[in-house]
């Protein structure tokens, strides 16, 4: 009887192997344009504001991070129209942070990302002189700004793509002072090492828990960190390295490598990851940002040869089959995103159906991983 329940079984997996259809990257490229043409359709002037609750600037973090997203799918489908209405965004907000010259939000440091993506395509300074000067200025403050895990995401690339623009080291410098402080200093630590996964913020003093006692990891708390990291090894490893180049290489590199090991172990059957880490009876079920986010650095890891691509390709595949498949609706609307908030609680339930509070961030998210992807499938 072992024997026949194992043949069986056996007999199943085989199947759904061999009935798993590997994408294209023309399909990925395809699926992409759906995601973004929806969202585009939905806001065609770039520059008006946003009201959830109350108005707010079109140049906040969660409007940043669609353009992240855009940008990268411009990196893969460079068509006019994506310049265009970036180009319109920027003009408006005269490429200026959100806020003032003295900003020091990581949040509203994020628009900085898009404005020095489009300087090092065009040389326009216009594009990158108002973020240097507020970079500048924070870099005369104090070194503990980043209170949160998700600021790493917002204002470290920053940082290091004016590194990658000006080969100044300072920038380089100061970006992983204010890493290292979220990571070692801030409630003790935010960066778990033995886990390899990130608590939340200084509220979050460790160790933070769910109901059931499992540690509290949230899915796009990490996926921040994770996407942060990469882009941050892209920009540093971009120049010759010096010394101290290289020891923050071998940091983050080291932290990638954490992440990815204990991001791999907790994906779900499905594919996609739940918005509690490592707890699937406290808010275990799909979601796709953190999922859109995992899947860009695994990606970007097997194409730099960093990850092994027989251990981590195929946690991509199930990541982008569940990605298009479960979350993507026929008009290009995507399900299954948590909306803002700090936490697995946040924003709940998480639905195919649901509207979450900002649609922005969830599009960028989406096109930021399927970009990395598609580039792996091209590899």
């Amino acid at each position: 009887m072992t024997k026949y329940i194992y043949s069986l079984l056996c007999a199943l997996f085989c199947f759904h192997l061999s009935s798993y259809s590997q994408p294209t990257a023309e399909e990925v490229l395809a699926t992409a344009r759906k995601v973004n043409a929806y969202f585009m359709k939905a806001v065609p002037d770039p520059t008006v504001p946003t009201f959830v609750n109350r108005e707010r600037s079109s140049n906040l973090w969660t409007r940043a991070v669609y353009y992240e997203g855009l940008m990268a799918l411009y990196g893969i489908d460079p068509k006019a129209e994506y310049l265009d209405y970036t180009d319109r965004w920027g003009d408006f907000h005269k490429w200026h942070p959100r806020g003032t010259f003295r900003e020091t939000n990581a949040d509203n440091q994020c628009c900085g990302q898009t404005y020095l993506d489009r300087y090092m395509m065009t040389g326009d300074t216009r594009m990158m002189e108002n973020v240097r000067k507020n970079l500048d200025y924070q870099m005369g403050t104090k070194i503990g700004w980043w209170t949160w895990v998700d600021a790493i995401q917002m204002a470290l690339p920053v940082y290091t793509k004016m590194y990658r623009i000006t080969g100044d080291e300072r920038y380089a410098d100061h970006a992983m002072k204010m890493y290292t402080w979220t990571r070692d200093t801030l409630a003790g630590g935010l960066f778990n090492e033995k886990e390899g996964l990130w608590w939340r913020d200084k509220d979050y003093v460790p160790p933070y828990r769910e109901a059931d006692g499992s540690n509290c990891y949230w899915s796009r708390g990490c996926g921040w960190a994770y996407v942060a990291i990469v882009k941050a090894l892209e920009d540093i490893g971009s120049r010759p390295m010096s010394k101290q180049m290289r020891r923050h290489y071998r940091l983050l590199r080291k932290d990638f490598l954490r992440m990815s090991k204990a991001l791999l172990r907790c994906q779900r059957a499905d594919g996609l990851w739940n918005p509690s880490l490592v707890c699937p009876t406290n808010y275990g079920g799909k979601e796709l940002t953190g999922s859109a986010l995992f899947l860009c650095g695994m990606s970007w890891g097997i194409r730099h040869k960093v990850l092994s691509a027989k251990r981590y390709r195929p946690a991509c595949d199930r990541a982008w089959e569940a990605m298009a498949t479960d979350c993507v609706h026929p008009d290009g609307f995507l399900g299954y995103v948590q909306g803002t908030g700090k936490e697995p609680a946040s924003a709940q339930p998480v639905t195919y159906d649901r509207h979450p509070d900002f649609e922005d961030f969830g599009t960028g998210c989406f096109l930021i991983g399927a970009a990395e992807y598609y580039l792996l499938l091209k590899q």
